[in-house]
């Protein structure tokens, strides 16, 4: 499999951790000036953090993608182990996208659009170029495959 960038470990802290980090400040704030029950609170926040700071850099280097002859292949996930396979001829478009922080950090997300709503997928934390090229293969491919349906 095809890792994504690990640039994406950046991205996912600078997306999660300001929702952790300002209220475990708040609480401890409010711990010093009130009373040390807020410091319950901070404890929470503080523990979601490391939490946080612990799992995203493992989620994203389970995170894969392969193309092969027939499909596109993604993985992602250890303990709740996620295996997509979408056939080339079931895509219906392919989407490039990417938030400020991927454009800063040079990366896009790719999102196949399939007949079925369940099955839509997506290869996030790619690099620009890259995701590109893959948004290309995978049109090209995929106007093959419906073809010859």
């Amino acid at each position: 499999m095809n890792p994504v960038s690990p640039k994406l470990t950046r991205a996912r802290y600078l997306g999660r951790m300001p929702w952790l980090v300002v209220p475990l400040i708040v609480f401890v704030v409010l711990g010093v000036t009130l009373s040390p029950w807020w410091y319950i609170g901070a404890g929470v926040f503080a523990a979601l953090t490391v939490w946080q700071a612990w799992i995203i850099p493992a989620q994203v280097r389970l995170l894969g993608w392969l193309e092969t002859d027939d499909e596109l292949l993604i993985t992602k996930g250890r303990m709740w182990h996620t295996f997509t396979v979408v056939p080339y001829g079931r895509i219906q478009y392919v989407d490039v996208t990417n938030g400020p922080v991927e454009r800063w950090l040079g990366m896009k997300t790719v999102t196949l659009n399939t007949a079925s709503a369940t099955s839509d997928a997506t290869v996030e934390g790619l690099p620009a170029a890259e995701a590109d090229a893959l948004r290309e293969r995978l049109a090209v491919k995929a106007r093959e495959r419906m073809s010859g349906l």
